[in-house]
């Protein structure tokens, strides 16, 4: 190390401040005590540890007590370790296998002799009991059980099947995003976070790559960091002497799937192959000195991107349309759409019957392991993906105030063009090398240093033209008229909204060093790192033009818009970024004390520290002059830099002292990372970069907008019946000025504009934890183990984002009774905003969005688990996990205003209350049975069978009125659960599609009576709303029933031998929701009779109509077909689409020595 690293690490080490970049474990390590048979340590002798396939070695000498530790070792083995001491009988440990992150003890016994003894030879059996390390939760996964999974998708996210703790990449209940995946200490999270998936697809690691990974939830060890929620380790394979090599293939296509959920046929089979091939090969450079290890795989995906179809004219006779995966959108239609713009425009709209896209996908990897002498090992690893995946457009995201959570693009409501759809183009590299040394018989070091660049980029089939949402509605006159405004969506063209000049670049380096020190009885730690991160990213919401219109009709007829956004970048920069950097340094200290032999405690503290550089982005000078209620935005300053300390102690207490009893657990503070993207907004809607201006002629309530209109009209040209395409002549019709300075800036005032801050005091997400948990071994004839684990959770910094712009005080003014002075009527008294003075909000903006922090939330989990080993080669294991998890914000968004409007509530989003986290599966039952017949089946050698079984609820829901009751601009209102239909104020409704003229459809009107007898028939079915009668709904807390999946994987082995040596072959047969394969009927998820698409997580029975001369808000049923059929059961329909049928993955893998 440098002088000057020696002093950095020097002083944070005194001072025990900073963040541990990546400190997660790569390697294994073995201890113990070595004393004579009346059990007095024998100080001074020798333990060698051979890694018996590569020839390394470590060593260790036993201290003054007896105990010797060696660390940095491969994971895996076997190993053969060999204790001796002169005057003492040699003993020699065989088959010793070491999982990633594992302290493997074992205690030697010597006999004292002055006669030259033979050696003893102690074979290591499975091991079926229970660690004497483990303290928190957490789960090791191998090669083999990796192999073995049921799996299609082959990602990293069905590998976290095997902890009972995750769902995907979530775990516990937390945000898949706030998961850190690390590999070989490497950094590849999705760091900037647009979702919950891994970089490169998902999976950027080849699974054939991986040795070993490890699943944690609550480690006390400090040097595990970086999560919040959960963590995944990986470590890739190793060459050893044998060269060793596989080559494999995996097969999918739409006839290795169902094609019926129940009785609906989803008729002709759209392309959606899948082709994956690749190899390993692996061995000696020099033997026992220095190996190699290379992977290569390749996966072509066709597949249609978007499940829906248009209806065509005999669907639309035939009452099809809106069921099934046929969309209430004419095809017709579409093809009046597409010639229009085509004549008008020139566009091509791109097909609305083919949707081609998929996925394609390139990994590569190498790996080189260096046995530098006895005491230094050094591997390199280097590895390279890239993935290209095509995406149905942006659900329903929008900037013009006129958003419908309940319906999107794409769905049984609306269809989008295939020029529509857009790709994201990913491509990942990361580096990573660690030396592992041992200094002295009681010093050992390890430094590990990675580097990770990942770029992703949006893009687009299409042709630069505006994007386009035309909605099924009355048309435009007529809203403005009085008439009311439909926000249902019909069809979406153009080039997709948020994806022009849309990428991210994130570079992060580390560099970290671990020092471990034995003391008698105690195993000390110290260590420090270093990790720099920067993101580059480019977002231009509506870069090419954003366009509402109230109807096709209006579109056709070339008549006005409803609203229009755009952003163009300043100063002439056509693709303008907004730039996150910060660097992260860190230390930490820890003791593991054997107290006594069956006793250890681990305790330590880490502080982390994050200091953010200001010089990536500007203040703009007019935001930072607006006053919201005495506080101000400063757009050239993230958060202050702070330190955040996390102390842990965790405990293994082996009861009985056979490891047939083990009671771990312990208490600890654990700080995550946050996804880039909540902060690359601030810079990204400072005005600095770019500008953008968003206009609708409605109000959110339907009203017009004067200033909407008249803005509007500047983008229309009333002779030709067109709209300006091009967004340079847009800002220049429009006056908006993009020549900005630093010392002037500029903000745009309106309802439909905000500005974005991160609070000076900001700091990162931050749980504690404490669990405690049992493992038994029963006393029966064969290995059985039950496991009972308890883990509570309490957020210190949780996350959210603060509208500053409101004014609390007016907002939330109540009278002498507790009722607000501003709300509704009645037994639903939220405030109304409508009601609100004119003073509500400081300044004229839609929003100023602050990211900060919350100290409520809490959360915890129950698990019992069950493994057993009956006869030879059957493994079976069962689990039930108990989750709960509660917080005020899950930021269900990317943007901040989508990230704020995203959350459903009783008095809008900045007076959110604790909600249960929309990533909580609140129970959830998991089977696993892993069977290996010696049979021949065509002559092979033996038959694997692994069937794993999963039962849980599939989506947690909300509540919510229909239409926007509270005024707050929002259609996210959590619903008041009236006890019974007489108790709402229903009036009489005449139910219509909404439209116009010679359009408009009368369905049928349905009498205050009518609807009191079907709301109480809807409450009386309904498991949560009968529960929780007079109160109001809490976000994601009903429950759609429950689903029970069993997924197969099949394998036969085959071998041969040519010239002496042994090849292999493999055929493996996966199929996912194998119950679908004997029932269309089983292993389907239920839908919400309201719900149109899967991400739509709103159940809204009753509609907001308005309010009476009383102040009583009024309501009428909200139909589920869009006509006027009432609701008879909460979920009646079943989700009919592809992916839930059963589906079947063909391999073969050849495998060489």
């Amino acid at each position: 190390m440098s002088n000057n690293f020696k002093k950095l690490f020097a002083a944070v080490a005194a001072l025990l401040i900073g963040v541990a970049a990546s400190a997660q474990f790569t390697t294994s390590s073995i201890g113990g005590k070595v004393t004579d048979e009346s059990g007095e340590p024998l100080a001074g002798a020798t333990v060698v540890a051979l890694h018996t396939p590569s020839g390394t070695q470590y060593y260790a000498v036993a201290n003054a007590e007896g105990r010797y530790s060696i660390q940095g070792m491969r994971p895996g083995g076997p190993y053969e370790l060999t204790v001796s001491l002169i005057g003492c009988q040699t003993v020699k440990f065989q088959d010793i296998t070491l999982a990633l992150g594992e302290s493997y003890t074992q205690d030697a016994f010597l006999v004292v002799s002055a006669l030259e003894l033979d050696e003893v030879v102690v074979s290591a059996t499975a091991n079926t009991r229970f660690s004497q390390q483990k303290t928190g939760a957490s789960v090791n996964v191998s090669n083999r059980e990796m192999n073995e999974l049921p799996s299609v998708s082959r990602s990293i996210s069905d590998l976290t099947k095997l902890s009972p703790y995750a769902n995907g990449m979530s775990f516990a209940g937390g945000d898949g995003r706030s998961t850190n995946f690390t590999v070989d200490g490497a950094n590849l999270n999705n760091n900037f976070g647009l979702s919950s998936n891994l970089p490169g697809g998902g999976t950027p690691i080849s699974i054939d790559a991986l040795e070993e990974i490890q699943l944690v939830v609550a480690p006390y060890d400090v040097r595990q960091s970086n999560f919040v929620g959960g963590g995944i380790n990986a470590i890739t394979k190793s060459g050893t002497n044998t060269y060793k090599a596989t080559a494999y293939a995996y097969y999918h296509d739409e006839n290795l799937r169902g094609n019926k959920i129940g009785d609906t046929d989803l008729g002709e089979r759209d392309p959606e192959m899948n082709k994956t091939f690749g190899f390993t090969v692996g061995g000696p450079i020099i033997k026992n000195k220095l190996f190699f290890f290379v992977n290569f795989e390749s996966s072509k995906q066709p597949q249609q991107t978007i499940p829906f179809r248009a209806a065509t004219d005999e669907d639309i006779a035939a009452g099809k349309a809106g069921e099934g995966n046929i969309s209430k959108t004419a095809a017709s239609d579409m093809q009046k759409v597409s010639e229009y713009v085509k004549k008008n425009y020139g566009y091509d709209t791109g097909s609305w019957t083919d949707f081609p896209g998929g996925i394609e996908n390139t990994k590569i990897l190498a790996r080189v392991d260096w046995n530098i002498s006895d005491e230094h090992k050094l591997s390199v690893r280097f590895n390279n993906t890239t993935n290209t995946t095509w995406y149905a457009p942006n659900g329903n995201s929008c900037d013009d105030g006129l958003r419908n959570k309940a319906f999107n693009r794409s769905s049984l409501e609306s269809m989008a063009f295939a020029n529509n759809m857009y790709s994201q183009q990913n491509d990942i590299m990361t580096v990573a090398g660690e030396l592992n040394s041992r200094l002295s018989d009681r010093l050992s070091n390890r430094f590990i240093a990675t580097y990770t660049a990942i770029n992703d980029q949006r893009g687009s089939n299409s042709a630069i033209f505006p994007h386009i949402d035309i909605m099924d509605g009355p048309n435009r006159e007529d809203i403005l008229n009085g008439s009311k405004y439909s926000n249902s969506p019909m069809m979406s063209l153009g080039y997709e909204l948020f994806t022009y000049n849309n990428g991210v670049k994130n570079n992060v380096f580390s560099i970290q060093d671990n020092i471990t020190y034995t003391l008698g009885d105690h195993h000390i730690v110290a260590g420090a790192s270093y990790e720099f991160q920067k993101a580059s990213n480019s977002y231009m919401r509506n870069g090419t033009i954003y366009y509402r219109y109230a109807s096709m009709d209006d579109f056709v007829n070339g008549r006005k818009p409803l609203s229009a956004c755009l952003t163009i970048g300043n100063n002439g920069d056509p693709n303008p970024r907004g730039e996150v950097a910060y660097s992260q340094i860190g230390a930490y200290l820890q003791d593991e004390w054997s107290v006594a032999g069956n006793f250890k405690l681990t305790y330590g503290i880490r502080a982390d520290m994050l200091a953010f550089d200001n010089s990536t982005i500007l203040t703009n000078n007019a935001i930072k002059a607006l006053e919201f209620g005495g506080q101000h935005i400063d757009t050239g300053r993230y958060a202050n830099t702070r330190v955040q300390f996390s102390p842990r102690v965790g405990f293994n207490w082996d009861v009985m002292e056979d490891k047939s009893l083990i009671v771990r657990g312990g208490a600890g503070l654990f700080q995550g990372r946050l996804p880039l993207v909540f902060f690359t907004n601030m810079p990204q809607s400072a005005g600095m970069i770019q500008t953008s201006r968003n206009f609708a002629a409605i109000n959110s309530d339907g009203s017009a907008n004067a200033d909407g209109i008249a803005a509007i009209d500047k983008l229309y040209d009333p002779a030709t019946g067109k709209i300006i395409t091009d967004v340079k002549e847009a800002a220049k019709a429009l006056g908006i000025n993009t020549t900005v300075t630093p010392e002037d800036g500029q903000v745009s005032l309106g309802a439909k504009n905000s500005v974005v801050g991160v609070d000076e005091n900001f700091r990162m997400p931050q749980q504690a934890k404490i669990s405690l948990a049992a493992d038994y071994t029963v006393p029966v004839n064969f290995p059985l183990t039950l496991t009972a684990e308890g883990m509570f959770t309490k957020t210190l910094y949780g996350v959210r984002l603060a509208d500053i712009n409101l004014n609390d005080e007016v907002v939330l003014k109540k009278n002498s009774d507790g009722s607000y002075v501003n709300g509704f009527a009645g037994a639903d008294n939220r405030v109304n905003y409508k009601n609100l003075p004119n003073d509500y909000k400081y300044q004229n903006l839609k929003g100023a969005y602050v990211l900060t922090n919350s100290n409520q939330g809490y959360g915890y989990t129950l698990a019992l688990s069950a493994k057993a080993q009956p006869v030879k080669n059957l493994n079976l294991s069962a689990s039930y996990v108990h989750t709960e998890g509660k917080e005020v914000s899950t930021m269900p968004g990317s943007a901040a205003a989508s990230a704020f409007e995203g959350l459903y509530t009783v008095n809008g989003a900045n007076y959110a209350t604790l909600q249960r986290s929309r990533y909580v599966i609140p129970d959830k039952f998991t089977a696993n049975i892993n069977y290996f017949l010696p049979i021949s089946i065509f002559g092979g050698d033996g038959l694997h069978l692994d069937l794993y079984y999963t039962a849980y609820s599939a989506g947690g829901y909300s509540y919510a009125y229909a239409n926007d009751m509270n005024g707050d601009g929002n259609t996210a209102d959590l619903m008041y659960i009236y006890p019974s239909g007489a108790d709402v104020n229903f009036v009489e409704h005449t139910y219509t599609n909404g439209k116009s003229g010679d359009k408009l459809e009368t369905y049928g009107t349905l009498s205050v009576a009518d609807q009191i007898a079907a709301y109480d028939k809807y409450l009386a079915q309904d498991k949560y709303l009968s529960s929780h009668k007079g109160q109001y709904a809490e976000a994601n807390a009903a429950r759609s029933p429950f689903v029970h999946r069993f997924d197969l994987r099949v394998a036969e082995d085959f071998s041969f031998k040519v010239a002496g040596t042994k090849h292999n072959f493999q055929l493996s047969l996966s199929i996912e929701n194998l119950g679908n394969m004997l029932n269309s009927n089983w292993g389907v998820r239920k839908w919400s009779a309201y719900q149109t698409g899967t991400d739509i997580t709103a159940i809204t029975p009753l509609t907001y109509a308005g309010t009476d001369a009383s102040g009583k808000p009024t309501f009428y049923m909200t139909p589920t077909d869009g006509k006027i059929a009432m609701p008879e059961s909460s979920y009646s329909k079943t989700y009919v689409s592809p992916t839930e049928c059963w589906q079947v993955l063909v391999g073969i893998k050849y495998l060489f020595n």
